[in-house]
C-alpha cells in the first residue's frame, strides 16, 4: 500500500511523542496561572483546573518532578523551575497565538479557545511563525 502525505512513519512517532508532552506544558502553563492569579498553587488548585482527582495530579506532578520542571515539598506549594517557567511561557504564546490566528479566520471564540488548545501542541515552528504573521 502507498503511503500518502499523513501516513508516513515518522509522523506517527513524532505525534506520539507530542501527546506525551501535553500534559506536562498544560500543567506548567497551569500552575504558571494559578501562582499568577491566587500567590501560590496546591494539589487541590491543579485537581479543580482540570477537574481530575488528586491523585492524577499526584501522578503528573511526580513527572513534572522528574523531568525538572517543577518542585514541591509534601504540605507545601508547588513551583516552576527555571525550565518549568520556559516551558510554561513558550506554550502560552503559542496558545495565544493559534486563537489569534483562529480568531481572524472568523472563528467564534469559544471554538477558537477549544481548537487552540488543541492545537497549540502540535503546530511545527514554521506553520507557527506564519500564524503570528497573519493580520
Amino acid at each position: 500500500m502507498k503511503n500518502t502525505r499523513s501516513s508516513e512513519p515518522y509522523q506517527f512517532s513524532n505525534i506520539r511523542s507530542q501527546n506525551k508532552n501535553e500534559i506536562l506544558e498544560d500543567y506548567v502553563e497551569a500552575i504558571q496561572e494559578i501562582l499568577q492569579n491566587k500567590g501560590d498553587v496546591k494539589n487541590a488548585d491543579l485537581a479543580q483546573h482540570f477537574g481530575v482527582s488528586q491523585a492524577t495530579v499526584n501522578k503528573n506532578l511526580k513527572r513534572l518532578i522528574s523531568f525538572n520542571l517543577a518542585k514541591s515539598e509534601p504540605y507545601r506549594s508547588i513551583f516552576l523551575t527555571e525550565k518549568g517557567e520556559k516551558l510554561a511561557t513558550q506554550s502560552k504564546q503559542k496558545h495565544e497565538i493559534v486563537y489569534n490566528f483562529l480568531i481572524k479566520l472568523g472563528v467564534s471564540r469559544k471554538t477558537a479557545e477549544n481548537d487552540s488548545e488543541g492545537i497549540e501542541h502540535h503546530v511545527s515552528d514554521e506553520t507557527l511563525k506564519l500564524m503570528k504573521k497573519f493580520k
